[in-house]
């Protein structure tokens, strides 16, 4: 499924260092420091405005991990839903007063979630699904048949021999379907400006994945009274979402969507179901200090959301009863599967409270809080954390919380429905008697019991050769009930979390942080009872780790003005004294004194797209058909576009003068397109085929390096280093295409996987000068693969680079550069030692690799003084000058490089 059911976005906790509370703070700092307590957690977040400390840059990497549903013991291989969460964000001042804040998150999921809700005595539920004899997978049907008793109690089965076993059994079981990796990215901006007395803030930005686009603004303010020992807060918000849900290819067919037809349109194969939904939300809160030690904070808020509000990847089962069958002793019922069908409004009201106590003898703080949720669909909800935050000495932080939930079902919850008509029957005359239409000419009707008795509208009997079939009609939707769901996170439940956070401040400003949380969903944990859906019960973790860089505003007067400390000077200068190389150039440059310490984010998008290639020449579809693949299978699919963005986080450190250490961890993501060759062999049965508009995606962590820079020439005007550097195999190569249609599509294509899944040696010799304004170096770099082969099989090829450049300082901060880039890529060794559904050129080692010759043109800017001293800024445009391809492949485009750093 291409998007079904998603846990709750998790947001990743930023604690800060608890700062010590002594009776001396005045009520100011007071505020500052408890409010600064009260960031600890998630959920716990004040005001922008309140947010004290200085200026920070943070990077947090979370991994989302759900356990199996419980299917009654039927095999399945379906993978429990997983994310893996890259998020960045950060406040720069522009003046004391005037902040600047930014986030981004990009996530990415995958797994097997529920569609649905069934009795679990179906006659099609747990049903195996087996390849060659072997089960490959389990779920319930969303369609199939239920016996009934007299008071429409399900009749037990054996849930894998399907064999009645008698008597009653009630319990619900869940209808899977897996769903393909889909990544979200979501970015947002802020300005804040505050006062003595109050602030304000204003900020928006958006949301984007395949199916769900959305577009937020806000704007917030406070007001402080009472020196500062009273604040009130405000606050409103809008967001305006589009929905374009790809409904799935496995289990659209079996689930109706005639509510929805004025909202489906048809792309390429594909149902697209459509529809728009905003939301409004306004808050108020009041926070009080009410001690030297203590703190309460309450607020109040109201979201109001409107429009298309369902999950489209959400059905409700509904069992059919033909009303001639209620005096039976045994009754049919006929299972089927609806789209959900919420009320197009919600109007919510939540109240949060926190308390907030600095206890002294132990040097720590305790949080307390409590949020009440209610709205008009019914879903009233509790909460209840308590958290513990503990310096233990050398800079260290301990923070262990709890949270329970409790939560109401909606109004219209159910796991199914019962409904006193047919599905579908056939169409009865009059007369009493049986329709039947004729299938080679559908305006004409016959009449009778059954195909051999019919006659025609004048009573005369009809030839036996006639094609006839049953003229059926379908069920009222007037006798449904007008909202319906049997979503899960709409039930009656309660939760149970807890977990542990550890932080360290090292110096310099820089912060780790690890922190772990385990959840457990039952229905029989909510308050005033329930139990009864608890098939529905899971459980999940989430693990995260974050590095935090402290930046502290320079004291320097604007540029090209005098004054400031020789101290501040060289604070500002002393990591500026060379220049930096184009922003596509990986291990370009060294720090330079003993203790120094660089963090650096760096950004690259590679872009594929146009006309396929062989060689260096163009190739028409009917040559890939025929030459593409192999002469086993002929080619039937080429990408249209492949897109590859990489995240990376660099850390940097001198521990001497001529030698540097680096740790870069990265984040990958990919999405492709493909089309279906002209001229390309028809669909084979059993064989995996890639229909519709959806794609698909690939990412998560990609491969983590590391390296050892040494300084072996710096002379005024001329430098010269090597690295040896290493790549750790932690991207994955095993990712799998989801199932289409129960076929298996294997392993992902070779440039979808996450890394190279081998250890890789990547050294480099890089040469840089200068003189005046001008700029230049050269960079020899490689890859060379330590393993004959990975998990999956196969090896990527080694690979070699020259580049050179040069550059001109425009002004005495900002340098244009250009450069060239000579880059040779052997061929994919051996071969996946999975099954691949070898569907197009892409999964044939062959066809990688090859000689390019790219002109690379960019900028870098040094910051040199003011609040931003220390910053460095680069980006680079790599554009292919020419191509020559091994075997097959998809022309190239571009290659976009961002970097910032910041060097203590």
């Amino acid at each position: 499924m291409q998007r079904n059911s998603k846990p709750r976005r998790q947001r990743g906790c930023q604690p800060i260092p608890l700062p010590e509370i002594t009776s001396s703070v005045k009520p100011r700092n007071t505020l500052q420091a408890l409010t600064s307590a009260a960031m600890v957690l998630p959920g716990l977040l004040l005001s922008p405005g309140h947010a004290a400390g200085q200026d920070r840059v943070n990077f947090q990497y979370s991994r989302y991990q759900e356990g199996e549903r419980n299917l009654f013991g039927a095999p399945n291989n379906l993978k429990p839903i997983s994310a893996d969460v890259l998020h960045g964000s950060g406040v720069f001042s522009f003046t004391d007063r005037f902040k600047f804040t930014f986030g981004y998150t990009q996530d990415t999921w995958s797994g097997a979630t529920p569609v649905t809700t069934t009795p679990l005595a179906t006659d099609g539920g747990n049903r195996p699904y087996t390849v060659n004899g072997v089960v490959v997978g389990a779920s319930p049907l969303a369609n199939s048949q239920v016996l009934l008793d007299h008071d429409l109690n399900p009749i037990g089965r054996d849930p894998i021999t399907k064999q009645l076993v008698g008597g009653i059994d009630t319990r619900s079981v869940l209808v899977m379907s897996s769903a393909s990796p889909e990544t979200r990215r979501q970015a947002n901006f802020g300005l804040s400006y505050e006062w003595n007395e109050a602030a304000m803030n204003v900020g928006g930005g958006f949301s984007r994945e395949r199916d769900y686009q959305s577009s937020f603004g806000n704007i917030g303010g406070r007001l402080d009274f009472n020196q500062k020992l009273t604040s009130v807060k405000f606050g409103g918000g809008y967001t305006s979402s589009e929905i374009g849900a790809i409904l799935d290819h496995d289990s659209s067919p079996y689930i109706t969507k005639q509510a929805y037809a004025q909202q489906i349109v048809r792309r390429d194969g594909s149902e697209i179901l459509r529809g728009d939904r905003k939301d409004w939300v306004a808050n108020v809160g009041l926070t009080q200090v009410l001690t030297k030690n203590a703190l309460i904070d309450a607020n109040v808020g109201y979201t109001h959301s409107s429009g298309f509000l369902e999950n489209p990847y959400k059905a409700t089962s509904i069992i059919f009863i033909d009303p001639a069958q209620l005096n039976n002793s045994l009754i049919s019922g006929d299972v089927r599967a609806f789209i959900e069908q919420r009320p197009n409004i919600r109007n919510q009201i939540a109240l949060n409270a926190k308390y907030i106590q600095y206890i002294s003898p132990f040097n720590a703080a305790m949080h307390l809080g409590y949020r009440l949720s209610v709205d008009d669909w019914g879903v009233n909800t509790h909460t209840f954390d308590a958290s513990w935050v503990q310096p233990i000495g050398g800079g260290w932080t301990l923070t262990p919380r709890i949270r329970y939930y409790s939560q109401d079902s909606a109004s219209f919850y159910r796991p199914y429905l019962f409904s006193q008509q047919a599905f579908s029957k056939q169409e009865i005359d009059s007369l009493g008697r049986k329709v039947w239409v004729d299938q080679n000419n559908l305006t004409k009707q016959y009449f009778g019991e059954t195909q051999f008795d019919l006659v025609d509208q004048n009573g005369n009997a009809v030839d036996f050769s006639v094609n006839a079939a049953p003229k059926m009609t379908s069920y009222d939707s007037g006798k449904l009930p007008d909202h319906f769901s049997s979503d899960h996170r709409l039930a009656g439940f309660g939760a149970l979390s807890g977990g542990v956070i550890l932080s360290k401040t090292l110096g310099k400003g820089v912060a780790l942080e690890a922190g772990f949380e385990y959840y457990t969903r039952a229905s029989s944990m909510q308050i005033g009872g329930g139990g009864s859906n608890s098939f529905a019960d899971f459980d999940y973790y989430v693990a995260n780790a974050a590095i935090k860089f402290d930046i502290e505003p320079a004291t320097l007067p604007p540029m090209g003005t005098s004054g400031g400390s020789s101290e501040s000077h060289s604070h500002a200068t002393s990591h500026q004294h060379h220049k930096i190389p184009p922003a596509g150039i990986m291990f370009g440059h060294m720090l330079d004194k003993a203790g120094d310490f660089m963090a650096g984010y760096r950004f690259m998008y590679n872009w594929t797209g146009g006309n396929m290639m062989h060689g260096t020449q163009t190739v028409n579809d009917q040559t890939i058909v025929d030459q593409g693949c192999s002469d086993i299978g002929l080619c039937r699919f080429v990408p249209t576009f492949m897109n590859m963005r990489m995240h990376m986080v660099d850390l940097m450190y001198a521990p001497t003068h001529w030698l540097n250490v680096m740790l870069m961890p990265t984040f990958m993501d990919m999405d492709m397109n493909l089309r279906r060759l002209d001229g390309a062999p028809p669909p084979r049965p059993g064989v995996h085929e890639h229909t519709g508009a959806a794609g698909h995606e690939t990412g998560a962590v990609g491969d983590t390096y590391f390296s050892s820079m040494i300084k072996l020439l710096d002379i005024p005007g001329h430098r010269v280093h090597a690295n040896l550097g290493f790549s750790a195999p932690t991207g994955k190569v095993d990712i799998e295409l989801r199932r289409i249609a129960k076929i298996d599509g294997g392993l992902i294509h070779f440039g979808m996987q996450l890394g190279s899944g081998t250890w890789d040696f990547t050294p480099s010799l890089t040469y840089a000068g200068e003189y005046n304004r001008w700029s230049w170096g050269t960079q020899f770099s490689g890859i060379k693969r330590l393993e004959e082969q990975n998990k999956s099989g196969y090896r990527l090829g080694d690979q070699f680079q020259a580049t050179t450049w040069g550059g001109y300082d425009l002004k005495h901060w900002l340098t244009a550069t250009i450069r060239g880039a000579y880059t040779w890529q052997d061929a994919i060794h051996r071969d996946f030692n999975k099954f691949n559904a070898r569907i197009g050129p892409m999964d044939f080692p062959s066809n990688y690799g090859g000689q390019f010759f790219d002109m690379g043109f960019g900028v870098n800017v040094r910051i040199l003084g003011g609040r931003f001293a220390g910053n460095q800024l680069g980006l680079e445009w790599l554009q292919p000058i020419r191509s020559d391809f091994n075997g097959y492949q998809l022309d190239r485009q571009g290659m976009l490089s961002a970097t910032w750093s910041y060097e203590f």
